[in-house]
């Protein structure tokens, strides 16, 4: 392992959103510039949002610098192979004090047709949901772009899409082309592909304090939409102190960690691992003589190169690596 690297966390970069609210101050501690402050991203390298270091002797230091110069210990070989110096993740915070808009993203071969983008699957953890709160994923009933434009045209689109109650815990894995929307009063957290590309397609008729209403993107929405019903929810085992599986796919795989004393990690997934801190308190222990604190609300990314620690506190931690 090279000496220089450690666990890694980054400034937040804050976005502002008609939707949000004050949880990622309140729940998760951040420095929020506003009462709507919406998200949190966490670790990203999405053109002109390219996260910076905030711990350490590579304080300062962007992700993209680190990577260019230590691309396969900070990615893995595997990793750096196949999308070369991108980090190919974006990790979120978000806060819905309403709902966001109802949207969808294209997958990769759209998304590079239309943006020379990555496409934009993703999955939800809920950390936290008031009574009542609900998301929306895909349809009801299997639909159709006919029917689909009937609902928009008539502002009833929601009555054809599923609305699922949820609660603490809850997991969603939403494939790209699902029509989906983030209800009011939930706080979760989000990875997903490197990627910012979003149709907007139904903002609930709202304009900002101009009386302007946000873009849609009906047009491009039509192609990339998924008209059959989908299972996005996730169950998943709790086991304290292992890696229980939630979402295995392509992109991404992601465990679930109940860590109540200590756990030992050997990362032999050729992949950084990222850790997402949804509860509690957690150290991480290197060769025995070097630890590092981290609470709810911190994201870390584990370098490729640090194959071998020990996990110890008590917390909650979402864990991420490519497979």
């Amino acid at each position: 392992m090279i000496a220089d690297l450690y666990p890694l966390v980054f400034e937040p970069i804050l976005k502002d959103r008609i939707w949000g609210g004050t949880k990622l101050k309140t729940l998760l501690n951040k420095e929020i510039p506003s009462t709507t402050t919406g998200e949190s991203w966490e670790i990203t390298t999405v053109p002109n949002d390219v996260s910076s270091i905030a711990n350490g002797s590579f304080k300062g230091v962007t992700l993209n610098e680190l990577i260019a110069k230590y691309p396969s210990e900070v990615l893995g070989n595997k990793v750096y192979k196949r999308f070369g110096a991108e980090f190919p993740l974006l990790f979120k915070f978000i806060d819905a004090k309403e709902d966001l808009s109802i949207q969808l993203h294209p997958n990769d071969e759209l998304a590079k047709k239309r943006h020379n983008s990555f496409g934009k699957t993703e999955m939800w953890y809920v950390m936290q949901a008031d009574e009542q709160s609900r998301i929306i994923v895909g349809f009801n009933e299997e639909s159709s772009s006919d029917e689909y434009l009937i609902h928009l045209e008539n502002r009833t689109l929601s009555k054809i899409l599923k609305e699922i109650p949820v609660k603490k815990g809850d997991v969603f894995f939403l494939e790209t082309g699902t029509i989906h929307a983030i209800g009011a009063g939930i706080l979760l957290a989000e990875i997903q592909q490197t990627s910012d590309i979003t149709y907007r397609i139904y903002d609930w008729d709202r304009v900002d304090a101009n009386g302007n209403s946000r873009e849609l993107h009906v047009d491009l929405a039509l192609e990339a939409i998924n008209y059959k019903v989908v299972q996005a929810q996730r169950q998943y085992s709790t086991t304290n102190n292992q890696s229980n599986n939630v979402v295995n796919c392509e992109y991404f795989t992601t465990n679930i960690i109940p860590l109540d004393g200590n756990m030992k990690v050997v990362n032999a997934n050729d992949s950084f691992m990222v850790y997402m801190c949804t509860e509690g308190e957690v150290m991480f222990v290197i060769d025995s003589d070097r630890s590092y604190s981290f609470r709810k609300g911190d994201t870390v990314l584990l370098p490729a190169s640090v194959t071998d620690f020990k996990l110890v506190g008590k917390a909650t931690l979402l864990e991420i690596f490519i497979s």
